[in-house]
């Protein structure tokens, strides 16, 4: 008896490895699926402006990185006695203009240094609602409290994402030919929009991107599986908008039949397995027996490390 409809996934042609270098963007999704990749040590950078909802401010900071404009005063406001950037998530917000003007520019040079490299690309988008400040008639990438009277909300229509999303690959494209992209929707319902608004953003972003895939663009279904395979609210937080952490790994696995070569399933075990000992809490840890553990545990990160010199492990703690 099969209790699910699944929906059918194709291993793609240019999986991840741990040769690959992985660039990550976008909405709070792509830190789920960056938290994975991070914990087996792949090699990436994930989100370095913040979470970015939308393709016009994903598409902002590829602007920024591939030109490597310099961020300067004009681009920090005050307010709420703290520096904020319209383009950057609030996780760089400071009392200091100098320090955020400084982060800013840090990230928009690891961004440009890890385009350059990236042979994958994984870019996920949240919303197709964007909030437009009335001063400047620029889209933000965020509000940062700011009064909502100083912005006009808009919803971008199938035509305006698609025209992001090609600015994009070709901003990428132009100092990286070979880069895969992977697009996927991000399953998290901004139900603040609205039921209908939400799936409105949702049906345009989803559509937009289907209309850029081509060589080296790919789509991934992270959406779908969610609203699918996973239609029960027991695979969902309490806030009954986002995946749990059940959903979360269920996604990850599709991720992986998809998109991890299948030769690196055996490396991720052994990297789990050291994940999961320096996690360990021992009984008695002066005892023999940890004592043993540890160097057992010593040997696996030095073996791993001999292979895979660029991951670094928590210091074992005797």
């Amino acid at each position: 008896m099969n209790l699910l409809t699944q929906i059918p996934l194709t291993k793609s042609k240019n999986p991840i490895d741990y040769s690959s270098r992985l660039l990550l963007l976008g909405s709070c999704f792509s830190e789920n699926i960056g938290a994975k990749l991070e914990y087996f040590k792949f090699q990436g950078l994930q989100n370095p402006f913040g979470i970015l909802f939308h393709p016009l401010a994903i598409e902002k900071l590829i602007q920024k990185s591939v030109h490597q404009e310099v961020v300067t005063e004009k681009d920090v406001f005050h307010a709420n006695e703290q520096w904020h950037s319209f383009d950057a998530h609030s996780c760089f917000s400071n009392s200091s203009k100098e320090k955020i003007i400084d982060d800013l520019n840090e990230a928009v040079q690891s961004t440009t240094a890890q385009l350059k490299k990236a042979s994958h690309i994984i870019i996920t988008l949240g919303t197709a609602w964007v909030y437009r400040n009335n001063a400047s008639e620029k889209v933000v990438a965020n509000c940062h409290k700011v009064p909502q009277a100083n912005f006009t909300k808009e919803l971008l229509n199938v035509d305006d994402v698609k025209e992001s999303l090609e600015r994009i690959i070709e901003m990428v494209r132009s100092i990286n030919p070979t880069a895969q992209f992977i697009f996927t929707v991000s399953p998290v319902r901004h139900l603040k929009d609205g039921f209908v608004e939400n799936q409105l953003s949702k049906s345009h972003l989803i559509s937009a991107v289907h209309k850029v895939l081509n060589e080296g663009i790919s789509y991934f279904p992270s959406y779908e599986i969610m609203m699918d395979e996973l239609r029960d609210y027991r695979f969902y937080a309490k806030d009954m908008i986002h995946p749990n952490e059940v959903a979360i790994d269920y996604i990850w696995e599709k991720f992986c039949e998809v998109w991890i070569d299948d030769g690196t399933t055996r490396v991720m075990k052994n990297v789990d397995e050291i994940q999961r000992g320096l996690k360990h809490r021992p009984f008695n840890p002066v005892g023999e027996a940890h004592q043993k553990f540890l160097t057992s545990l010593s040997k696996k990160m030095f073996r791993i490390q001999k292979d895979y010199p660029f991951m670094e492990f928590n210091t074992l703690k005797s």
